[in-house]
């Protein structure tokens, strides 16, 4: 078994940097001191980061695992703004101690993830650590088109999601009970599947806001309806609940709607509409946006979770 700390950080960098992706938009790319891309319409630039222990454990997630992850959290950002993503810059910060065949799996799960939407990992760093940490920055383009905030719905607007909700909390649910009743639930928290594109083809059907759902509806919910200055009304029957999330609760006699309302990870989008006619096909109308102060209401009332908090969670 080899380890980092058995390579020098060029050796490790000549392994690890070929295995990543590569993008047409790349003019230099990693190895200098920065990249250079070539950039249409408006740059649209977000970050995120996995920290071991608080958002993966080794003995769940592979090294490919992370990456992916890593990888799709920061394209639904970029994609949440009605761009396209080009590019990933990827900082990691690692134990010395840790397997060499894992950072190479991380790499893999990067480029799983980026080819098919034509996205390149343009540089980044190493560092050594007492965990892991992988930092993504993601850089996309708007082909000219305006970007869509959060903070331009309106009383009147519709309120939809983009994909049924709450497997990957009901993933998390049975790796935290050590059990594998539902293993697509448990795939769907290790590697989500956003519609990668979705939030592009809402911005193309004229939405009004848009962000993606990384910490649940029913916090992010909140600080969508708080960024446009109005109330978002909910209707709870008319959440789509994921077929994986609603067999999980089954078995752990748990509440499928919540983990749907109160866990995040599922990166799907949430965006409001003029109409409901002009909500794309494949997206779920779940409420209507009113006139208000910042509040998200469920049936009439605040949700009871509100989803995930980092410094509370």
């Amino acid at each position: 078994m080899t380890r980092v700390s058995d390579l020098s950080e060029d050796e490790l960098i000549a392994l690890f940097a070929p295995r990543l992706p590569h993008t047409d938009a790349t003019i230099l790319g990693p190895g200098d001191d920065s990249a250079v891309l070539a950039v249409d319409g408006f740059l649209v630039v977000s970050s995120d980061m996995l920290v071991e222990n608080r958002h993966f454990k080794r003995q769940w997630s592979t090294g490919k695992d992370v990456g992916w992850r890593a990888a799709m959290q920061n394209l639904a950002d970029i994609d949440a703004m009605g761009a396209v993503p080009t590019a990933l810059e990827v900082c990691l910060s690692m134990p010395e101690d840790l397997d060499v065949e894992w950072v190479m799996g991380l790499a893999d799960g990067l480029r799983e993830a980026c080819e098919p939407h034509g996205v390149g990992v343009v540089g980044g760093d190493l560092s050594g650590g007492s965990e892991i940490v992988v930092a993504v920055t993601a850089l996309g383009e708007t082909h000219g088109t305006e970007p869509v905030t959060r903070a331009d719905a309106v009383p009147g607007d519709v309120i939809a999601v983009s994909g049924a909700l709450g497997a990957a909390r009901a993933g998390l649910a049975l790796l935290d009970a050590g059990r594998n009743d539902a293993p697509d639930a448990i795939s769907l928290f290790l590697r989500p599947q956003p519609r990668i594109g979705a939030g592009l083809e809402a911005a193309l059907h004229g939405a009004t806001a848009m962000m993606d759902l990384s910490d649940g509806l029913g916090r992010d919910g909140v600080r969508m309806a708080h960024a446009s200055e109005a109330r978002f009304s909910v209707d709870s029957a008319l959440i789509p609940v994921h077929e994986a999330a609603a067999f999980t609760a089954q078995v752990l006699g748990a509440d499928a709607l919540s983990w749907a309302i109160g866990g995040g990870e599922d990166h799907h989008m949430l965006a409001c509409f003029t109409r409901e006619s002009a909500v794309p096909a494949g997206w779920t109308v779940i409420g209507a946006v009113e006139a208000g102060d910042g509040e998200l209401l469920i049936d009439g009332r605040a949700p009871a979770d509100a989803g995930w908090d980092h410094f509370s969670s």
